[in-house]
């Protein structure tokens, strides 16, 4: 046992009263919390461990949860130990940002629109520290700087939406400090963010941790975040508990089965050394999937060359255009049938855009896009939609892409419906079949989305991507919200498909692990060039542009003896992409350091 435990759960149950009648979301839970202790609970999505850390704050109640049984003992700042689980509602209003901070995974609606960043910051010192409003004004500055969010004075009068998702993340984390709590709840707080962002937010709850001494109960389903934070481990499986110990005991000795076949899953930095082409994934609960590597051809599909898209900005009364933000500035590369093409970077740096301008869904600028000999930027409205019928797109949050009012059957019938494919039965067929290969039950085609797992959701969207047969499919972080299991379901049915059908994948995403498992190929962008292009064993094992090279620096890895100091990220501030109207930066030169393997000499500004 521990030596002063400031919060222990015991016996925790937690209900949920459904239609179908009650769930027990938490059954039989225990753990402890020690000063300055830093607990990480790890599972999937649904195994109960935002329900724990829920119950701790009695928020589960909001969410239509009851807390059926079991106590929640918390010491509180003057020593007195309670059971939260007996408190009336009124009281946990005192204890709720006061004893014990909250940061949620979505700072976006974490946070309050329509308030400035001050008042928000401010809200919780005025009510339970009774500070002046210049006092409070002070400490919410001190949190800023303490958070690292340059220029605070200036951010403090900002709103939300004005803050980039990383910043967003640490005026969160700064609410959840303002009044010093005993305890920091952090929930899934960098599943959203870049690997960079992710680095900095990690090493800053670290590093606050030491400086505060608050206790850190950490929620996650990333095993390398676990490996960076944890000092123990709670493995959660169906609303059970099935592990805990010491991180180094979790990592190195794991006991129980579900705990192995978690780790085994992880896809980690470094795994495909040696390797030229992408293998599945592992699976949990599974060995593999028997799909052996996937060689691809040498026959060009997508060529770009030169690709440039801006934005305008607007201002002024007439609203005129002021500036323009490069999104995407010169990039050029090449994509071969059957194989993958991966392009990684920060939020902003211009690899979704790039996506949608090969598509034409963004119109770009300039530059040529010759999809299998055909060039797509010289086509009318009429010939572009016919060309969609080679090249398809899975978007990264597939309940937003879904209807909500639409069967899913009609859904993925509906680009079949729109070009005209086949009659009714033919088409009801073709719909059963693409349910059989992304291995979806038949009957789900009569489902709405909102009855459906994320994972399944993303399956769904692969079937409505394949109805056509399309040749390119661009996947914009298709997998990046997913839980580490079912991601490795998704990307071995896309390997899988790809094997069979002959399929080439551009590949959009931030998980450097994921990237180096499924790609042929990989782009780096930087502030919307490419800084380094080649084949991803080149690229991962031999990286020669510095940007690359502080990228794979910080990736957390999946092992409590490879963990990441905060002097190992020397990140620079990213530059912003917005220029005056009329300025013409320099055409991207690349010198060739490998057989294809190209790196940006123009200065990039990293």
């Amino acid at each position: 046992m521990l030596d002063h435990p400031i919060a222990q759960v015991r016996n925790l149950r937690v209900e949920f009263e459904t239609r179908n009648g009650t769930v027990v979301g938490v059954e039989d839970v225990s753990f402890e919390i020690a000063a300055g202790e830093t607990v990480c609970i790890v599972g999937e999505s649904g195994s109960g461990k935002s329900v724990s850390s829920l119950s701790l704050m009695r928020l589960v109640e909001f969410g239509g949860g009851e807390i059926t049984g079991g106590e929640l003992i918390f010491d509180r700042k003057d020593g007195t130990p309670i059971d939260l689980a007996k408190q009336p509602v009124g009281a946990m209003g005192e204890i709720r940002g006061n004893d014990i901070g909250m940061i949620f995974q979505e700072p976006m609606t974490a946070l309050n629109p329509v308030f400035t960043i001050e008042r928000q910051l401010t809200e919780g010192l005025l009510r339970h520290k009774n500070m002046s409003k210049e006092a409070a004004r002070q400490r919410a500055l001190e949190l800023m700087k303490q958070v690292r969010i340059p220029e605070p004075e200036r951010r403090l009068k900002q709103y939300p939406h004005e803050l980039s998702g990383g910043m967003r993340q640490r005026v969160v984390i700064a609410i959840a400090l303002a009044c010093e709590p005993k305890i920091l709840i952090a929930d899934e707080p960098t599943t959203a963010l870049d690997v960079t962002i992710q680095a900095e937010i990690l090493s800053l709850i670290n590093r606050l941790k030491e400086e505060t001494g608050t206790s850190v109960m950490f929620i996650t389903h990333d095993m390398a975040v676990v490996a960076q934070m944890a000092d123990r481990v709670v493995v959660m499986y169906r609303g059970h508990k099935v592990e805990e110990g010491p991180v180094d005991q979790i990592f190195n000795n794991p006991q129980h089965d579900y705990t192995k076949a978690l780790l085994a899953a992880v896809p980690k930095l470094g795994e495909m050394r040696g390797k030229t082409l992408p293998e599945p994934m592992k699976l949990v609960g599974r060995d593999g999937t028997g799909g052996g590597p996937i060689a691809g051809t040498e026959k060009v599909l997508l060529k770009v060359e030169n690709l440039v898209t801006r934005f305008p900005v607007k201002g002024g009364f007439f609203r005129r255009t002021i500036a323009n933000v490069h999104a995407v500035e010169d990039v050029s590369l090449t994509l071969n049938a059957g194989r993958t093409l991966s392009l990684v970077g920060e939020s902003g740096c211009g690899k979704s855009t790039c996506g949608r301008s090969i598509l034409r869904l963004v119109e770009p600028l300039s530059g040529k896009v010759e999809l299998d000999g055909k060039d797509i930027m010289a086509l009318s409205h009429r010939d572009l939609q016919k060309a969609r019928l080679d090249m398809q797109m899975i978007f990264q949050d597939p309940f937003a892409s879904l209807n909500p009012q639409m069967r899913l059957g009609v859904q993925v019938a509906e680009p079949l419906i729109n070009y005209g494919v086949g009659n009714a039965q033919e088409r009801t067929d073709r719909v059963a079949q693409l349910f059989d290969r992304v291995r979806l039950p038949r009957d789900f085609m009569r489902r709405y989305p909102h009855e459906l797992s994320g994972g399944q959701r993303q399956r769904v969207a692969i079937a409505r991507a394949l109805a056509l047969n399309p040749k390119l499919i661009i996947a914009d972080e298709a997998v990046s919200a997913l839980d580490v299991s079912v991601q490795a379901e998704v990307l071995n049915l896309m390997m899988e498909l790809q094997q069979e059908l002959g399929l080439s994948y551009l590949f959009i995403s931030h998980d450097m692990a994921v990237v180096e498992r499924v790609s042929h190929d990989v782009g780096v962008m930087y502030l919307g060039r490419v800084v380094e292009i080649g084949p991803r064993q080149a690229v991962f094992e031999d990286p020669r542009h510095p940007y690359t090279q502080a990228l794979l620096k910080a990736v957390p890895i999946a092992d409590p003896g490879m963990r990441k100091l905060a002097r190992d990220l020397n990140f620079k501030p990213i530059p912003s992409p917005v220029h005056p109207v009329g300025h013409e930066p320099e055409p991207s030169v690349y010198t060739e350091v490998g057989p294809g393997h190209h790196v940006l000499v123009t200065d990039s500004g990293y």
